[in-house]
């Protein structure tokens, strides 16, 4: 199990207190393209999936966006 797929598993687990970072490993893992708009925001996408995912750029993450995030990978099927 590669360091991106336990950071998926704990992120399931417990989806609170999460850093960007973190999502853009995972993102990186599972072929997700990670757009960084210049501002404040990241936007997590894929071509496989309709789902795209916004999040602020904020320390600590907010577990609605780090479950939003968790759609988009079992959107596209990872795991």
């Amino acid at each position: 199990m590669s360091k991106a797929e336990k950071l998926l598993a704990r992120m399931r687990a417990n989806p609170s207190d999460w850093r960007i970072e973190d999502l853009e490993a995972v993102a990186r893992r599972f072929g997700i393209e990670v757009r960084k708009t210049g501002g404040s925001h990241f936007v997590f996408l894929h071509p496989d999936a309709e789902l795209a995912v916004t999040v602020p750029f904020k320390r600590p993450i907010k577990a609605i966006y780090v479950t939003q995030f968790l759609a988009l990978v079992d959107e596209i099927g990872a795991e």
